[in-house]
């Protein structure tokens, strides 16, 4: 399937390498941009809203960091080692494959901006699932990588967002009353 996607891939036009290569990072950036879109709608709702909104970064970094020790057990060769024309060029030795950091941030925080901004999904889930995609596309990831990636990010951020939540509760509603009486 790797070889089928990737040699897919390099018919398709250059503009479309381009955007494979930088929308995943880009995405990112939208997701970034989207936390503090769901900060600032937060601001005045409930503490617990504000809450999610400050746990879901942490909770993707937690992913990712789970997603790196998985990587240093696994350690499996990244599939452009093969001798395989792709799109992106291949990340040094020792960047192994398995699973997809880029994968597991982008479902992470996808997964947690669900969490505090539900009417999003239906942009964010499938923007993540793209991203995701894109690293195969681009030739640097496994099919399988991408895939374990995406389930790590999607479980893994928000169960532990929704595990700080009770501890952040209670920071926001004290920073609320610090701001107020200034």
């Amino acid at each position: 399937m790797y070889h089928d996607i990737v040699g897919f891939a390099l018919t398709t036009p250059a503009w479309l390498h381009t955007l494979a290569e930088v929308g995943t990072d880009a995405g990112l950036f939208l997701f970034v941009a989207l936390y503090g879109f769901a900060a600032w709608r937060a601001w005045r709702g409930p503490a617990r809203d504000l809450a999610l909104v400050i746990a879901g970064p942490a909770g993707v970094v937690f992913a990712y960091v789970v997603s790196e020790a998985v990587k240093l057990v696994v350690r499996e060769d990244r599939p452009c080692r093969g001798g395989v024309t792709t799109i992106a060029a291949c990340p040094p030795s020792g960047d192994w494959s398995f699973p997809s950091n880029h994968s597991v941030i982008a479902a992470g925080a996808a997964a947690t901006l669900v969490l505090a901004w539900r009417a999003l999904a239906w942009v964010v889930l499938p923007l993540a699932a793209v991203m995701a995609f894109s690293r195969v596309f681009v030739g640097v990831h496994y099919p399988h990588d991408v895939a374990a990636g995406y389930l790590l990010g999607l479980v893994l951020a928000p169960l532990f967002a929704l595990l700080m939540v009770g501890a952040v509760t209670p920071a926001v509603r004290l920073a609320r009353t610090r701001l107020s009486h200034r």
